[in-house]
């Protein structure tokens, strides 16, 4: 299904992420309503990106879509703004509308005259949700949006190893939008007669164009006095040998 409305961010590549926050507060009604908090926050917008939520339509014309629209700010934090889109009043026109979390959107979903607020199936076509942002995670990937470049830097510090991932990668993650932990493996295996706690994490970052960098953190006791360290790789192989030389040298 095409986007019934002017995208840009990854769309629109010549477009500013003002330009495009400008554009969405020119079509929506209520966006004398957004926190003036929310406002100067978006005064240091750095990169943009958006993306179709959910889409309804009905056999008799009526119809409603929602939009997820995103900006990486100067502190590194993200601010979300949802955008309403619909043709259910009196006049049948298209008429836009924004708010700053899920539970408005939800309530002013709720409210339109259509027969559901769920995502239903275009006339004649299989069921349609479209879901998350253009570039899709892999299956499972339940992202985390706000202060992903803080944690990069927080998981980049706390490595010991000294083939941890460098500068360029650091500066990659600066520009992270989202990320989501998950623990890989994890066990306490007796090893020369007393126990070595092993953990490895992915942490899974998903960038402005889309593309998705994991960190793989070892979290470990094989140290000669038992205390507790961390390593950082940039592939798993590589944090699976890692665990692999630690347990070895026991």
């Amino acid at each position: 299904m095409s986007v019934p409305y002017e995208t840009c961010g990854t769309h629109e590549a010549f477009e500013s992420p003002d330009a495009c926050l400008q554009r969405l507060l020119a079509r929506t009604l209520n966006s004398f309503e957004l926190p003036d908090e929310t406002l100067s926050r978006l005064d240091t917008a750095l990169a943009y990106d958006s993306c179709l939520h959910s889409a309804a339509h009905h056999s008799d014309g009526r119809r409603r879509e929602t939009y997820r629209h995103v900006w990486l700010v100067a502190d590194g934090s993200a601010v979300t703004l949802w955008e309403l889109t619909h043709n259910t009043g009196p006049d049948g026109r298209l008429h836009h509308e924004v708010y700053t979390d899920q539970e408005e959107l939800r309530i002013a979903t709720a409210r339109l005259p259509l027969p559901s607020a769920e995502p239903e199936a275009l006339e004649g076509a299989p069921p349609l949700v479209v879901d998350d942002r253009t570039a899709q995670p892999p299956p499972g990937r339940e992202y985390e949006w706000g202060d992903s470049p803080d944690h990069a830097r927080r998981v980049l510090r706390r490595a010991e190893n000294t083939d941890r991932p460098g500068e360029e990668v650091a500066v990659l993650l600066a520009g992270a939008f989202a990320h989501q932990i998950t623990q890989a493996f994890g066990r306490l295996d007796p090893l020369s007669g007393r126990r070595a706690g092993f953990s490895l994490y992915e942490h899974a970052f998903l960038l402005a164009d889309g593309r998705e960098v994991s960190l793989w953190e070892v979290e470990h006791t094989a140290t000669p006095d038992g205390r507790h360290m961390c390593e950082v790789y940039e592939t798993e192989d590589a944090a699976q040998s890692a665990m692999e030389r630690r347990a070895a040298s026991l």
